[in-house]
C-alpha cells in the first residue's frame, strides 16, 4: 500500500466521522434512536384517541400565536391619579408580558437545552498533540569484552492526531508521530509513523441505542419543561382571569350597596318624618336605623375587599420593581354571557388526557426512566472490545526523509478483542434494580396522574353546570324578594307591617341581589378552571409557547 493511498484512507475516514457529528440528530437518527416508541409497542396508559378536538375551541387556532401585547392608554381622574380601562383580555395579555414569576420561569427549558448539547459533546471529536523529551546519561556493559563505557542519548518524541467516539460503541483515533533517537554510541535514527485505530464495543456500550440514552433523555427534559413552563402559564393565566372578575365581583357588590345604602337610609328618612309628625311610634325608627349602619358596615367591607383585588390584580399585570400598584383599574369587560349545558364531558375527559402539560410532563419523564433501564440492563453486561491498529512508518537519519519513507515497505498492524468483567457486579446490578423500580414507580405515577385528571375535569364540569343552574335560580330569587319588599313596604304604609319586617325584606333582596352577581362571576371563574383542567385555556385564548434554542 502507497502512502498516498493510505493517506487518502485516513482522510476519507476522519471525513465521514466529521459530516457525521456536524450534521447532528439528522445523521444520528439513521438509526431512529430519537423514535419515540423505540420499535416497540407504546408504554402502558399511554394510548391516546386521536379525536379532532377542534370543536372545544373558538376559531382556528394556530400552533403558534404572537398575540401583541395592547398597551392600554392611561386616564387622568380628578386628584392625579391613573385611570386603567382594562378588559380581560388585555389583563391576560399583560400578564404575560410583566409578570415577574414568569420571567423567571420562562428560563428553564432554555436551561433544559443546554442539557442536549453538553451530552452531545462526549461526540465531538478531540484534537491532542503531545511532545516528550528523554535525556539519558549511563553505563552499559559491552557484551563481547564485559567492559563498561559511558552512553550519552537524547530522544525527542511528538505526537499529533484526532480521536472520537460515536453512538454505535465505536472509538476511532488518527495519529501523525514522530521518534528521533541521538546517542553517542550509535548513528541518528529519525522515525516517522502515521496509524489508524478503531476499537468496536461489542457488548457493554454497543449501540447507539445506549450510548444516545443521554442526549434522549436530554431532549425529553427540555419536553418535560416546556410541558412545565406550559402548565405555569396555564396556571398563570387563570390566576389572572380569576384575579380580574373577582375585582369585578367587587366593584358591582359595592355598587349594590351603595344602592341599597341609598334606600335604605330614604326608607329611615321617611319613617323618621312619620315619627315626627306623629303617624308612626318612636320605635320603628330601630330597624330602619339599624339598617342603614349595617348596610355602612358593609359598604366599608367590601371597599377594602376592592382595594385588596386591586392591589393583587395590579401585582399580576404591571411591570416594575413597584408594580404601579397607585393605578386605578376600570374593569370594563360584562361578565353576563349566555349560558349552555354541558353535554361532552367524555369528550373533555379525552382532551384532557393528551392536552393536559402536568400528565404530558409526567409521560416525558416516564420515557427518561425508560431509557435509563436500558442503559442499567446494559451495564450488567461484560465489556467485550474488538479493536484493530494500522500504522505506516518510515526511517531516516533526518526528519524530512523519514517522512517521505513512509511510502516504503514499512508497516504494522494489530488486531484482537478483549474482554473484562466484574464477578457479582453489584454496582450495575444495584443500578439496574434501582432504574427498573423507578420505571415502575414512574408508570404508576402517570396512571394515578391520569386519574386524578379525569376526576378534575369531571370536577370542574360538575361546577360550571352548579354555576350555570345557579344563574337561573339566583334571578328567580331575586325578583321574588323584590316583590316580597314591595308587598312588605304596602302594609307598612297602611299600618299592617312594622319597619322590622320591611328592614329583613330590604336585607333579604340586598343578598339575593349579591348572589345573582356572584352566581354569574362564578359561571366565568368555573369556565377558566375547565379550560384549566382540560388543558386547553392556552388554545382558547390564542397563546402558544414556543422556544429555539
Amino acid at each position: 500500500m502507497s502512502i498516498d493511498c493510505f493517506a487518502k484512507l485516513i482522510s476519507g475516514i476522519l471525513m465521514g466521522v466529521s459530516l457525521l457529528l456536524n450534521t447532528g440528530c439528522v445523521s444520528i437518527d439513521r438509526w431512529a434512536v430519537f423514535d419515540e416508541t423505540d420499535g416497540r409497542p407504546p408504554l402502558r396508559n399511554e394510548q391516546i384517541d386521536t379525536a379532532d378536538y377542534s370543536k372545544f375551541f373558538q376559531g382556528d387556532m394556530p400552533e403558534y400565536v404572537k398575540t401583541p401585547v395592547m398597551e392600554k392608554p392611561l386616564s387622568d381622574v380628578p386628584g392625579g391619579v391613573a385611570m386603567l380601562d382594562l378588559s380581560v383580555e388585555q389583563a391576560a395579555m399583560m400578564t404575560l408580558k410583566n409578570n415577574r414569576d414568569l420571567k423567571v420561569n420562562q428560563l428553564n427549558p432554555a436551561i433544559a437545552g443546554t442539557f442536549e448539547q453538553i451530552e452531545r459533546g462526549d461526540f465531538d471529536p478531540e484534537w491532542f498533540v503531545e511532545m516528550t523529551y528523554f535525556n539519558e546519561k549511563a553505563t552499559e556493559t559491552s557484551r563481547a569484552t564485559g567492559e563498561q563505557f559511558g552512553v550519552k542519548g537524547t530522544d525527542v518524541d511528538s505526537v499529533a492526531g484526532v480521536r472520537q467516539k460515536l453512538p454505535t460503541g465505536t472509538a476511532i483515533e488518527a495519529t501523525v508521530s514522530h521518534q528521533g533517537n541521538r546517542s553517542d554510541r550509535a548513528p541518528d535514527q529519525q522515525t516517522a509513523r502515521v496509524g489508524l485505530s478503531l476499537t468496536q464495543s461489542l457488548l457493554r456500550g454497543f449501540g447507539p441505542a445506549v450510548n444516545l440514552a443521554g442526549v434522549r433523555q436530554a431532549r425529553l427534559g427540555v419536553s418535560a419543561s416546556l410541558f412545565e413552563l406550559r402548565g405555569y402559564i396555564e396556571s398563570l393565566l387563570a390566576d389572572s382571569e380569576t384575579a380580574y372578575w373577582q375585582y369585578v365581583l367587587a366593584e358591582k357588590e359595592i355598587a349594590i350597596f351603595e344602592n341599597s345604602l341609598a334606600v335604605v337610609k330614604q326608607q329611615r328618612d321617611e319613617i323618621e318624618q312619620k315619627i315626627e309628625v306623629g303617624l308612626l311610634p318612636e320605635t320603628e325608627a330601630a330597624a330602619a336605623r339599624a339598617q342603614v349602619a349595617t348596610h355602612e358596615q358593609s359598604l366599608i367591607d367590601a371597599r377594602s375587599l376592592l382595594e385588596e383585588r386591586r392591589l393583587r390584580l395590579l401585582r399580576k399585570i404591571t411591570p416594575g420593581p413597584a408594580g404601579r400598584f397607585d393605578l386605578e383599574i376600570n374593569a370594563v369587560s360584562d361578565p353576563f354571557v349566555p349560558v349552555e349545558p354541558l353535554t361532552n364531558l367524555l369528550d373533555r375527559i379525552r382532551l384532557a388526557d393528551q392536552a393536559r402539560p402536568d400528565l404530558n410532563e409526567a409521560r416525558q419523564r416516564l420515557r427518561q426512566n425508560k431509557l435509563e433501564t436500558a442503559v442499567t440492563a446494559n451495564g450488567l453486561l461484560p465489556k467485550l472490545d474488538f479493536f484493530v491498529a494500522l500504522g505506516r512508518t518510515g526511517y531516516a537519519d533526518n526528519f524530512s526523509d523519514a517522512f517521505g519513507e513512509l511510502d516504503g515497505n514499512t508497516y504494522d498492524y494489530a488486531a484482537g478483542v478483549s474482554l473484562s468483567g466484574l464477578i457479582g457486579n453489584r454496582v450495575a446490578r444495584g443500578r439496574d434494580e434501582e432504574a427498573g423500580l423507578l420505571f415502575r414507580q414512574a408508570a404508576e405515577a402517570v396512571a394515578n396522574m391520569r386519574q386524578m385528571v379525569e376526576l378534575d375535569v369531571r370536577l370542574a364540569v360538575n361546577e360550571v353546570e352548579r354555576a350555570r343552574e345557579q344563574i337561573g335560580a339566583s334571578k328567580v330569587t331575586r325578583q321574588l324578594e323584590e316583590e316580597k319588599l314591595q308587598a312588605e313596604k304596602e302594609r307598612f304604609d297602611v299600618g299592617a307591617g312594622t319597619s322590622l319586617l320591611v328592614a329583613q325584606a330590604q336585607r333579604d333582596l340586598l343578598i339575593s341581589r349579591i348572589a345573582e352577581v356572584r352566581a354569574v362571576i362564578n359561571y366565568r371563574i368555573a369556565l377558566v378552571k375547565l379550560y384549566l383542567a382540560e388543558g386547553s385555556l392556552l388554545e382558547r385564548r390564542g397563546v402558544g409557547v414556543s422556544l429555539v434554542y
